[in-house]
């Protein structure tokens, strides 16, 4: 058997998942995707970043590029709750 056939069944999963990939055009159209998900899961920004991540089989450097700024906040936000970065001290008002 080549080697050319015995990728091939895993070639067409790959070709078959990524075909499945909502094409987003904007950064917009990916942040409103990715806080749809977060609503609708009931889970935060950075899990659906994960999970949809996970999901297309994609890096999250991959989507880096399709963050917006209001997405970027609440990523940070689930970071600093997670405490992956220092918190931010906080003025009482």
């Amino acid at each position: 058997m080549s080697e050319s056939t015995t990728f091939s069944p895993h070639l067409d999963i790959i070709s078959n998942t990524m075909s499945n990939i909502p094409p987003f055009k904007t950064a917009n159209e990916f942040s409103m995707h990715v806080e749809q998900l977060a609503c609708e899961k009931k889970i935060s920004c950075l899990d659906a970043v994960l999970l949809y991540c996970e999901k297309h089989y994609l890096e999250p450097s991959d989507v880096a590029s399709k963050i917006t700024k209001s997405l970027k906040s609440k990523l940070e936000k689930d970071f600093r709750d997670l405490n992956y970065l220092p918190k931010q001290p906080q003025l009482d008002v």
